[in-house]
């Protein structure tokens, strides 16, 4: 006979609205919701915490950073993977779209090295070995300023589990990097560059989005269709941009670096998603738009913890104290991820659901993940 598991006496993070209750588990699934302060025999006392989905991460470079944790040091991807899974499991992400990029410059003296499809094969092959905490789907980063990516989406197929695939154009100058100053700073300091190597980094790029962008833009739109993925633009500035974007079928905009950029994405019903670390600090590191003043203006729907998983939740928190609705902050990190990418099974606390749920106390300024659970099994 299954065996139940209950959280009760906890503050439920619905999808409109915060009650308090308990939750009954069986078989994976959220089987009962009850309200009330009462705490049935054998059941998980919460204390009056809150209990929350588990967290929906549709884009985090944290996976890259554990490949390669020094400039120049490659890991083991087995190794990197199992340890990105377990710390997002510790933050409360149940679901994450791991970003991977697609297309390198195999000519630029052993920079942007291409990786993707034996890291992605690692990733499956441990999916289906049954190690990993959490559930896992692939976002392709599809680098337009490269060599090589029209032959490296090519490696890809419908069953490796491609839920994103997001145009990415880092040509210096424009989108998250008008300016070049913020660049510099950034790719220098990352890339150990001197000041020649970074100039003759930037004019490589110009020169590559300028006999191959328009091809590889082309490309990465019809291998979206091919793949069965959500198409994504990435740093959308201007109008202009963002009418691009919605004529290729873009669904999300991952963070629009302007205002004009986010009000032209609201018009064209494209999802606005803004970064978790952008909200906690108050800025971007990029110096665009803070995602704080499209919160403010109703121009925000999702957060990803981009480069830092535990900013994931915190930043949920601080929009629904912003916005004087805990219920409604939680969305942006749980039901609207899982909507705009056709995730129907999880992302609210509602009966038949997958019982990926995530415990957390709220104290001060910190949001503090007590326990975590993916299918209805404890992973945190």
């Amino acid at each position: 006979m299954t065996q139940d598991t209950i959280l009760a006496n906890a503050k439920l993070i619905l999808e409109d609205e915060v009650v308090h209750g308990h939750v009954v588990l069986r078989d994976g699934l959220i089987a009962d919701i009850g309200t009330g302060q009462h705490v049935p025999s054998g059941a998980t006392d919460l204390g009056g915490d809150y209990l929350a989905p588990g967290l929906i991460e549709l884009h985090t470079d944290n996976l890259e950073r554990h490949i390669s944790p020094r400039p120049k040091v490659l890991w083991p991807y087995g190794a990197a993977i199992l340890a990105h899974d377990r710390e997002l499991a510790g933050t409360g992400i149940t679901t994450v779209f791991d970003a991977v990029r697609v297309g390198s410059i195999p000519s630029s003296k052993g920079r942007y090295l291409r990786y993707a499809r034996a890291l992605s094969t690692e990733l499956l092959s441990l999916r289906a070995r049954g190690v990993l905490k959490i559930s896992h789907f692939l976002h392709l980063r599809a680098e337009i300023c490269s060599e090589t990516l029209r032959e490296e989406l090519a490696e890809f197929t419908p069953e490796d589990r491609v839920g994103i695939l997001s145009l990415m154009d880092h040509t210096p100058g424009q989108r998250q990097f008008r300016d070049l100053s913020k660049m510099k700073a950034y790719v220098m300091g990352k890339r150990s560059l001197s000041e020649a190597e970074f100039e003759e980094h930037v004019e490589n790029l110009r020169a590559l989005q300028a006999r191959l962008g328009a091809a590889h833009e082309a490309a990465a739109v019809s291998e979206a269709q091919r793949l069965g993925a959500v198409l994504a633009s990435h740093d959308d500035t201007t109008p202009e941009q963002v009418e691009v974007s919605a004529k290729h079928g873009v669904a999300i905009a991952e963070f629009p670096t302007t205002i004009e950029a986010a009000q032209a994405c609201r018009a064209h019903d494209i999802a606005i998603i803004m970064g978790a670390p952008n909200l906690v600090r108050g800025a971007s590191h990029s110096g665009n738009v803070a995602a704080a003043d499209l919160a403010e203006r109703d121009l925000l729907d999702i957060v990803s913890s981009d480069y830092v998983p535990a900013a994931l939740l915190m930043s949920a928190v601080q929009l629904g104290e912003m916005w004087g609705n805990m219920a409604r902050g939680l969305t942006t990190v749980t039901s609207a991820p899982a909507r705009n990418v056709g995730l129907h099974d999880r992302g609210t606390i509602a009966v038949g659901k997958r019982a990926d749920l995530v415990w957390f106390a709220h104290q001060e300024n910190l949001a503090i993940a007590r326990q975590v659970w993916s299918q209805g099994k404890r992973v945190a």
